[in-house]
């Protein structure tokens, strides 16, 4: 009997837990980061997060195999559980590449009034396609999450006085 591939990764933020918390789930925020590749461009991010609610995710991305053409990878989701500010999960899944959906939760735990530690998991099943992605997967997450923390603080440039 196989078990289930669980990836879990975790990031602490000097920001407040409802301001890191708010950021998953308000389109203008999340369009920044969440499922933003590099070489990519969020085309829609649209959300509905109340239990129920879905969410649509689409970034424009280079072809894998150096040409110019692009594709648009959507990620969607369901939301199962919104519990503002300490719990976040949703089924998730990227059509094509996999209709059956997988389990997100995402926990966020106050340090203080300025910080807070943000634990993700990420249920992929027991099929050799977990198996295969599961490290591509625990570092597209990690990517994720620091990626959150440049878009919690972005560089200002302006002059100074």
């Amino acid at each position: 009997m196989s078990s289930n591939i669980v990836v879990r990764v975790s990031h602490r933020y000097t920001a407040p837990v409802d301001r890191v918390f708010d950021a998953w789930i308000t389109p203008s925020q999340a369009s920044r980061f969440f499922f933003a590749t590099r070489t990519g461009n969020v085309m829609r991010c649209e959300m509905q997060p109340e239990p129920g609610g879905h969410f649509v995710v689409t970034d424009r991305r280079p072809q894998a195999d150096g040409d110019e053409s692009v594709m648009d990878a959507e990620h969607r989701g369901e939301y199962i559980e919104v519990d503002r500010p300490k719990r976040l999960v949703f089924d998730f899944s990227v059509p094509p590449y996999s209709d059956v959906p997988s389990r997100v939760a995402i926990d966020f735990q106050p340090l203080s009034w300025q910080s807070c530690e943000l634990v993700l998991t990420h249920d992929l099943g027991d099929s050799d396609m977990a198996r295969a992605y599961e490290a591509q997967t625990r570092e597209g997450w990690a990517k994720m999450l620091a990626k959150l923390e440049r878009e919690l603080f972005p560089r200002r440039i302006g002059v100074q006085l």
